[in-house]
C-alpha cells in the first residue's frame, strides 16, 4: 500500500532553515507529481508545493516562493523541501502527499518557527 514518511521537522527560529524529507514506498514514485501540504494550528490545509514527475517544474504558493524549495530523488524515491528564511506563520503539521488536495499523504512532520 502507498506509505509516505515525513521527517525533518523541528523547532527552529525565526530566518532559520529546515529540510524536510518525505520516503515513499507502495507505488511508483517515479510516475507521480509530489506535493507539499500543511496544516496550520486551527486552519485547514493548504497547499504549498509540488514537483512534476522528473523534478523538472517546481510550483509555490506565493507565500513560499523564493524561500523554499521543492525537489525529488526518483532513484532513492524521495521527496524533499528546502525552507529557508522560516518566519512564525510557517508553523505547521507538513504532509507529503500525492495529490494537491492531500487525501493520499502521510502522518505528517511538525515544523514550529519560534523564538
Amino acid at each position: 500500500q502507498v506509505q509516505l514518511v515525513e521527517s525533518g521537522g523541528g523547532l527552529v527560529q525565526p530566518g532559520g532553515s529546515l529540510r524536510l524529507s518525505c520516503a515513499a514506498s507502495g507505488f511508483t514514485f517515479s510516475r507521480y507529481w509530489m506535493y507539499w501540504v500543511r496544516q496550520a494550528p486551527g486552519k485547514g490545509l493548504e497547499w504549498v508545493s509540488s514537483v512534476d514527475r522528473d523534478g523538472g517544474n517546481t510550483y509555490y504558493v506565493t507565500s513560499a516562493k523564493g524561500r523554499f524549495t521543492i525537489s525529488r530523488d526518483n532513484a532513492q524515491n524521495t521527496l524533499y523541501l528546502q525552507m529557508n528564511s522560516l518566519k512564525p506563520e510557517d508553523t505547521a503539521l507538513y504532509y507529503c502527499a500525492r495529490d494537491s488536495s492531500g487525501v493520499i499523504k502521510g502522518q505528517g512532520t511538525l515544523v514550529t518557527v519560534s523564538s
